[in-house]
């Protein structure tokens, strides 16, 4: 009967806005010509299992100016609290009707859509609570191809059970701060080449931007291309 089981819908929502402190106006600052925002949905595209895209932003006068820009490129997007991420984050999956929601920061300009899809998949075979391949953490992914995954139902029970304020601004720590009450999973990634802990591609501080800036990437490049590059500059 296996073959009469209804896939569940995979939307990956995007936590994108310009109010870094550490990085002002990140998700529209330019990287080869390109909005890094524009990066991220672009390279999402490629993936086979994400059924829909959804980028949350805050719902400031200042970000007005990224759901703009969205818009005009015909991505789906929405504007929650500023302050309660968690909220913002339920509130668009909630939007995109997802059963399975995959967590990406717009900070993460490389993300793969290959990673995306094994986290997926991974996440389907071993039937975990949240998994994860976004950062080198038990596992030899580098920093920022990948990204987080969890179900609807869980995000949802995270929003009525999460307190602190650190697990509303960063609306996965519950699962991290009560390791035990979740069944967290994680994986290497097959290819030795791709096996690079090392390496941070990830865009949280100017540094990060200006070394970025200065690599030939192209919004297309593959992981392999990528490693190749930015393993020259991360030795």
């Amino acid at each position: 009967m296996s073959h009469n089981v209804r896939r569940r819908k995979v939307v990956a929502v995007v936590q994108a806005r310009l109010g870094s402190s550490r990085l002002p106006l990140k998700s529209l600052l330019c990287l080869r010509d390109l909005p890094v925002i524009d990066w991220v949905t672009r390279r999402l595209a490629q993936s086979r299992r994400l059924d829909q895209v959804m980028v949350a932003v805050p719902d400031t006068a200042l970000d007005q100016a990224l759901l703009e820009h969205l818009r005009r490129r015909g991505v789906p997007c929405m504007a929650g609290p500023e302050d309660d991420v968690l909220a913002r984050f339920c509130l668009a999956a909630r939007q995109a009707e997802a059963e399975l929601v995959v967590r990406v920061c717009a900070d993460n300009p490389l993300i793969w859509g290959e990673a995306v899809d094994r986290l997926v998949d991974f996440y389907e075979a071993t039937g975990c609570d949240y998994a994860y391949n976004h950062i080198p953490r038990n596992n030899r992914w580098p920093d920022g191809l990948g990204a987080e995954i969890l179900s609807r139902d869980l995000l949802d029970g995270l929003d009525a059970r999460a307190r602190q304020a650190s697990q509303r601004e960063h609306c996965l720590n519950y699962i991290w701060d009560n390791p035990a009450d979740f069944r967290i999973a994680t994986f290497d990634p097959e290819e030795p080449w791709l096996r690079r802990p090392d390496l941070k591609l990830d865009l949280d501080r100017p540094e990060d931007f200006r070394r970025l800036a200065l690599l030939p990437l192209t919004p297309d490049m593959d992981a392999r291309a990528i490693v190749d590059v930015c393993g020259k500059d991360q030795p």
